[in-house]
Formats: structure tokens, C-alpha cells, sequence
């Protein structure tokens, strides 16, 4: 699967939330996770989680993520591809 420059697609999904403890990766409220989106590639998910990180960054309990759906997709390419 491509994309429109014939780059294979390799999904991130960016997302954030309020976390219980600073020491961990336990949300305070899950009704509350701010789904920023799924992004094609790694340089626009981090632009994406950058962006959502700054504008948080009052807040120390907030976090965002960059998850790497391309892996969960097809963990053989693991290996082949970042």
C-alpha cells in the first residue's frame, strides 16, 4: 500500500491525555484522550505530537504519544522498516 507519491504508507497515530501520576502511563479519565490523529509517516506524527506538547505544556500531568500502527499492523515489517 502507497501513497500518492509512491512512498509505502507507515501509520502513527498521536494521542494524549492526563495522566494519574507522573511516574506512569495510567490515564485519569479515558472518556477524556484527545485522538490528535492517524498520520502516514513518522515526520508528520512527530510535527503533529510536537505541536500537541507545546500547547500542553502548562499542565504536567498531560502527555501525549506517538504510536506506531504500521508495526501492530504487520509485525514482520518490523525489522525491514522504521
Amino acid at each position: 500500500m502507497s501513497d500518492e507519491k509512491g512512498e509505502k504508507q507507515l501509520l502513527h497515530l498521536v494521542f494524549g491525555g492526563e495522566l494519574k501520576n507522573l511516574r506512569g502511563n495510567d490515564f485519569r479519565n479515558l472518556d477524556e484522550l484527545d485522538i490528535v490523529g492517524i498520520f502516514p509517516n513518522y515526520q508528520a506524527a512527530l510535527a503533529a505530537w510536537k505541536s500537541k506538547a507545546q500547547a500542553s505544556v502548562d499542565n504536567a500531568h498531560m502527555r501525549y504519544y506517538v504510536v506506531h500502527l504500521h508495526r501492530l499492523l504487520d509485525p514482520e515489517e518490523t525489522g525491514k522498516q522504521g
